[in-house]
């Protein structure tokens, strides 16, 4: 049986409070497995206002609605409204996740600074927002995460070798086709990555006349012909688990009608080969997304 791995990625207060508790109805009600990476510090959402300089940015917050999504309070957080601290905050909800059988890990600490400087960063400033989101992990839960998943697919040099260095076991800060072996500019990363595989709601929705209505439908299409290592589909909190909750729900029932076992990044991982490729890891743009991202060469 193919399998099919869930990321889920936790960025904001919101999405930790209401977006995650509806997830694992959904998952608990499906009898599937998922990861949830938490973002584990203050949420300064607010302070992603100087992307509106970016090239496209402001089309696909207005394709997307973004507003809807994160609500305003959180779209002020940083900048008009404190930053709540999720880890601090929020803290009973993330040991729920574990106590209801659900694998957890690392998004970052502060997902707003890793998405802005984490692909030019040194190595003092990355070695520093990594140790403080393992810190905040271990007070939660009392013990150390096995993986981690970048935030927006950003990285460096930096961040592959600490990786390596502070145990964990796999992580998933990639696009890809497959598992494998990354290397940094000719250097061996010893921790697979588990690429997500299949483009991101976000990335699809009200782009190329797909829509809200038949984006489950286009993403069934891509996955009707299982590949032999199966696909990793990442979703966030905040949309899967706000408006586009009916859209997932039409996805997990399709990937079950499709013979997949949809499973958590564990178990994904568990099922991998022993001698896994490598492949470069570059940054590159993706279709539908912003900037660039971490890709599988």
């Amino acid at each position: 049986m193919p399998k099919l791995a869930l990321k889920i990625d936790v960025a904001t207060y919101r999405g930790t409070r209401t977006g995650v508790p509806r997830l694992m109805e959904v998952l608990q009600r499906h009898q599937v497995q998922a990861t949830f990476y938490f973002t584990l510090g203050k949420d300064r959402t607010g302070r992603r206002i100087g992307n509106i300089f970016k090239p496209g940015f402001l089309s696909r917050a207005s394709r997307l609605k973004l507003w809807k999504h994160l609500g305003v309070n959180t779209l002020l957080y940083g900048i008009l409204l404190p930053a709540p601290d999720i880890g601090k905050k929020c803290a009973d909800i993330m040991r729920s996740v574990r106590d209801a059988g659900f694998e957890v890990g690392i998004h970052c600490f502060d997902q707003n600074k890793w998405r802005g400087q984490a692909a030019t960063a040194d190595m003092h400033w990355t070695q520093r927002e990594m140790q403080r989101a393992i810190d905040r992990f271990m007070e939660i839960f009392g013990i150390g995460s096995k993986s981690c998943a970048a935030p927006g697919w950003q990285l460096n040099r930096h961040a592959m070798r600490l990786i390596q260095r502070l145990g964990f076991n796999y992580s998933s800060d990639t696009r890809g086709k497959y598992p494998y072996l990354p290397t940094w500019n000719g250097e061996i990363i010893a921790c697979p990555q588990l690429p997500t595989t299949l483009p991101t709601l976000d990335e699809l929705i009200n782009r190329d006349s797909i829509t809200e209505e038949n984006a489950a439908s286009y993403l069934l299409q891509l996955t009707k012909d299982a590949p032999e290592s199966g696909h990793v589909f990442s979703l966030s909190a905040e949309m899967e688990g706000g408006l586009w909750l009916p859209i997932f729900e039409q996805l997990l029932e399709g990937w079950k009608a499709q013979g997949y076992d949809i499973v958590s990044m564990r178990l994904y991982a568990q099922g991998l080969p022993a001698d896994l490729p490598r492949h470069e890891v570059v940054m590159k743009s993706v279709e539908g997304a912003i900037g660039l991202q971490a890709v599988q060469a």
